[in-house]
């Protein structure tokens, strides 16, 4: 089993950065590839960026693209630096741990372990 720890949520302001971290506890054989996503109460869950440790290859949602980076510093520890926040952007944010080859790397159900989130605002 894999346990999931997310950290760094706050409130800022529109055009504003933050930087989010997910710390993995466990094998580093249980998960081939982290994950994050976002909800909103009312809506599903949206997949924003993800990668893979092993390689550091990146994938991310088009809402976010080139305004956010996911990165690895090793296998157990994920970051998403968020910059030039929108409203739209705010949103619970998880991160996830798959090991499943998938043809939809940022859908939820690629994943089998969840963190318990943390709370990104971005209003003025």
């Amino acid at each position: 089993q894999v346990q999931l720890v997310e950290s760094g949520g706050a409130s800022v302001q529109p055009g504003g950065s933050l930087r989010l971290s997910c710390a993995a506890s466990g094998s580093s054989q249980s998960w081939k590839y982290i994950g994050w996503f976002r909800q909103v109460p009312g809506k599903e869950r949206e997949g924003v960026a993800t990668i893979f440790p092993s390689t550091n290859t990146p994938y991310y949602a088009d809402s976010v693209r080139g305004r956010f980076t996911v990165s690895a510093s090793n296998t157990n520890i994920v970051d998403l630096q968020m910059n030039k926040l929108k409203p739209e952007d705010t949103g619970m944010y998880y991160c996830a741990a798959g090991t499943s080859w998938v043809r939809n790397i940022l859908a939820p159900e690629s994943y089998h372990s969840w963190g318990q989130g943390t709370q990104v605002t971005v209003s003025s």
